[in-house]
């Protein structure tokens, strides 16, 4: 037996009146009677489908510039109504109140309202109060009532229409649909309610699946991806290439924002979240070789960042190196069918630069919330810096070591970066001591570290990590500064003759 539920009895009441009309004219058409408000009742009205005004069938007119029109008990009583229970049965009849098969409602656009920088009496006047009410009683109730809370959902309306009413499965599933809606509604609500310069004591997020994925970091682990938070390169498009994998995300998020943290053309090259090369350079093809050139080896299979559009010969350049993923703005014409030679590579086009004031991080049993290491911060610019040994440096060292510093925030905790002529040459990452971080860029330099510039994401505890730096030939540091050894450090520093600065500001990276 089937268990659908035929549609008599519908009420209407929606802001986004697409395919309104057309809806109307189904609903019309299988002998649906139609009960409907305000702009919604005037639309189906003048295309000449019968309507009944809730107004009239309450008995009571809309007021205050319609805040109260559906906040009645005939018309809460036909939606609440379980048509199943003879006691709710006799209750509406009683009182000449007919009960609701269908509720097709859609709500004030509050979260775009807000998005448009709207005033605060116009924010206050878009919070829908009438039509939340009437979706929840409808979608608690959906054993006796379909409810329809998206236009979205029209063609499935059309099909139950002609199929004989929705089965209970499927106004439960509609039902669902309502409680995700309402709760995105009140939480943008209570969100901007409550928004000041301070983090939030309640805050919440929702998040919708945009796709599953093969797996997570190993294969045994399940994964997804989700949209809702801020925007980034979950909006990225895919131009070609194979599904993207959860560890390509995790990488594609770190090169961007690694990326993003440099104003002049940049490249930056990640390999489980850290980088392997980043550079800067008046184009981006220079970028990119000089990135690369940093460590050739790590770069294979990594991932790839421009912050400016990827231009042909950079693209030429790229086709030749084995990479999972290259995220960039824009392409030039013609670069995107040179790297789709390569059917393994992911062609991603992200034109968000904007990088989110807040980032959140999941522990066990809560979320840490902090403000976003954004690079731009106090202490990031030269200006700022002070220099504690050697002698004054000209604007060339002053910028190489501005470019230093701005690459090293990219690097996980414990960071060392060596940098010449606007490149990373040598980086120590994830180390648990500074010591081995240095030691580790030094190896990796190789003879490119004499000459060099070294920029240390947090100060040097002793003076020991910085010694390996000064034998192996660099030539000035940048660092935070705040040990309770500092003059330690800066007497080795001052020995060796080289520049030293302090920033007042760190840059630790540890997930």
């Amino acid at each position: 037996m089937s268990d659908r539920k035929v549609i008599r009895r519908a009420l209407i009441s929606v802001y986004d009146k697409t395919r309104l009309v057309e809806i109307g004219k189904v609903l019309s058409d299988a002998g649906v009677e139609i009960l409907s408000t305000g702009s919604t009742a005037a639309n189906l009205i003048k295309a000449g489908i019968a309507v009944t005004e809730v107004s009239a069938y309450t008995g009571f007119p809309e007021i205050m510039g319609g805040r109260v029109k559906t906040l009645h008990p005939r018309v809460h009583a036909g939606i609440l109504a379980d048509q199943d229970n003879p006691e709710h049965v006799a209750a509406i009849n009683a009182l000449e109140i007919e009960a609701f098969d269908l509720v097709i409602i859609n709500l004030y656009p509050f979260a775009a309202t807000i998005a448009s920088g709207a005033d605060f009496a116009e924010c206050i006047e878009q919070i829908d109060i009438g039509g939340p009410s009437m979706l929840r009683g409808a979608a608690k109730n959906h054993g006796s009532v379909a409810v329809i809370s998206n236009p979205t959902q029209y063609e499935s309306l059309i099909d139950a229409v002609k199929a004989g009413g929705f089965t209970n499965s499927q106004r439960r599933q509609l039902a669902v649909e309502v409680f995700r809606t309402t709760a995105e509604y009140d939480l943008a609500i209570a969100t901007w309610l409550g928004a000041n310069d301070e983090l939030p004591e309640w805050f919440g997020q929702i998040y919708h699946r945009q796709n599953s994925l093969r797996y997570g970091e190993n294969p045994h682990q399940r994964a997804a991806i989700y949209s809702g938070g801020p925007i980034g390169i979950v909006n990225a498009l895919q131009l070609h290439g194979k599904e993207m994998s959860f560890n390509n995300y995790t990488d594609a998020d770190a090169a961007w924002r690694a990326a993003l943290d440099h104003s002049t053309p940049c490249v930056a090259i990640i390999k489980h979240a850290n980088p392997c090369g980043i550079a800067i350079a008046t184009d981006i093809e220079t970028a990119h070789k000089k990135a690369h050139e940093c460590d050739p080896v790590s770069a294979f299979g990594g991932v790839v960042a421009a912050n400016r559009e990827v231009s042909l010969a950079m693209a030429n350049q790229l086709a030749e190196i084995f990479t999972e993923v290259v995220i960039a703005p824009s392409y030039e014409a013609g670069a995107i069918e040179i790297l789709a030679k390569k059917p393994s590579i992911r062609i991603l086009q992200c034109d968000v630069r904007k990088i989110a004031a807040v980032e959140m991080r999941p522990i066990s049993g809560g979320v840490l919330l902090q403000d976003t290491d954004l690079i731009d911060s106090s202490g990031d610019s030269p200006a700022q810096w002070r220099q504690v040994s050697g002698n004054p440096v000209d604007a060339t060292v002053l910028n190489e070591l501005e470019f230093a510093w701005r690459a090293v925030r990219a690097v996980k905790s414990n960071a060392i970066l060596l940098s010449s002529n606007g490149a990373s040459v040598g980086i120590g990452m994830g180390q648990v001591n500074r010591v081995d971080s240095a030691r580790l860029a030094v190896a990796r330099a190789g003879d490119r570290v004499a000459g060099s510039v070294a920029a240390s994401d947090a100060f040097f505890p002793f003076a020991d990590g910085l010694q390996i730096l000064l034998d192996a030939g660099i030539t000035a540091v940048v660092q935070p500064g705040g040990s309770v050894r500092d003059e330690e450090v800066i007497a080795a520093a001052q020995g060796a003759g080289i520049a030293m600065f302090f920033t007042g500001t760190r840059h630790f990276s540890h997930a």
